[in-house]
């Protein structure tokens, strides 16, 4: 059974940075492409950046150019996030493209909260 822990997230100005981690067991992220979503109040989650095994990267327009997701050799993906915005409040969260499944649900891990003040 699959386990994701976010981590890295906290309140901070506008214009501060943040470096958010995603710890997976076992080897599911090896092969897989790897993403970070996040989800904000009373809105839908939604994908913002990608990384494939073999570190090609997306992102959204939304974080593009403030943003760089990563992966070590493991199972550790990172997304450093700059020049943070108020919009960018959200619960991060991080998953395999397509998402886990267990027992016929998609698994997601309690994400982490980042908090941008203005």
């Amino acid at each position: 059974q699959g386990q994701l822990v976010e981590s890295g997230g906290g309140s901070v100005q506008a214009g501060g940075s943040l470096r958010l981690s995603c710890a997976a067991s076992g080897s599911i992220f090896r092969l897989n492409t790897v993403a970070w979503y996040r989800q904000a109040p009373q809105k839908q989650r939604e994908l913002v950046a990608t990384i494939t095994s073999i570190r090609t990267t997306n992102y959204a327009d939304s974080i593009k150019d403030r943003s760089i997701i990563s992966r070590d050799n493991a199972n550790i993906v990172y997304l450093q996030m700059y020049s943070l915005k108020p919009e960018d409040t959200a619960v991060y969260y991080c998953n395999t493209v397509p998402t886990m499944r267990v027992n016929g649900y998609d698994y997601w891990g309690q994400g982490t909260q980042v908090t941008v003040s203005s």
